[in-house]
């Protein structure tokens, strides 16, 4: 499977501007060691790939995933202001589902290993909205494709809360404008529907 598909987790649609001032080595060293863990993880689950069904390769992930992203506020922002006008119980429903679907497209997506490397750059970014790690996959013939992580700081301690595919290219901002649309043609249960139909579709490859 294309490593470009893979990392493409969600259709692109909005680029973010990426500051390029480093911050100091000590205080991104944190930050920098989570994305490490994560690749580490996932590409042990590469390595494994074709020895694991998807469920095996889900529990597998879940952890590390849920870990590495901050799942709840991401499914938040991927809502936005509309978010403050749903039920708590809907709330509560959409951050499951949308926890659940991206850990399943990992599952879907890491599936196999072909000799793929993952470099991450020890001197993160400073950002308005967080720390930007900036990272690289680079495939088999040598291509480098560019992924980065905004980072923050909080209960959980640090998590990703945006990726940026191609180095600029927001998954927030993609996946907003599909799920506000979404949300208020169909309310929440038409987003709920949609991400478990997307779960379940992950599952079949």
């Amino acid at each position: 499977m294309p490593i470009t598909r893979r990392l493409l987790l969600f259709t692109p649609l909005a680029a973010a501007a990426i500051p390029r001032r480093a911050i100091a080595a000590d205080g991104g060293a944190e930050p920098v060691a989570v994305i490490r863990r994560f690749y580490d993880e996932l590409l042990a689950v590469m390595k494994e790939g074709k020895r694991l069904s998807f469920d095996q390769r889900y529990q597998r992930l879940a952890p590390v995933v849920t870990r590495t992203l901050e799942l709840a506020l991401m499914a938040r922002l991927s809502v936005g202001p509309d978010w403050a006008q749903l039920r708590p119980e809907q709330q509560k429903q959409l951050t499951n589902v949308f926890s659940h679907y991206t850990i399943a497209v990992y599952a879907n997506r890491f599936d196999d290993f072909n000799g793929e490397k993952f470099e991450v750059d020890p001197a993160p970014a400073a950002n308005p909205n967080g720390t930007l790690v900036n990272t690289r996959i680079v495939k088999s013939n040598g291509e480098k494709v560019a992924i980065n992580y905004l980072m923050r700081q909080g209960g959980g301690g640090w998590q990703a809360i945006d990726v940026y595919l191609s180095g600029t290219i927001s998954e927030l901002a993609s996946r907003r404008s599909e799920f506000v649309a979404v949300l208020r043609q169909s309310g929440a249960d038409g987003l709920i529907k949609l991400l478990e139909q997307r779960t379940a579709a992950q599952r079949q490859g």
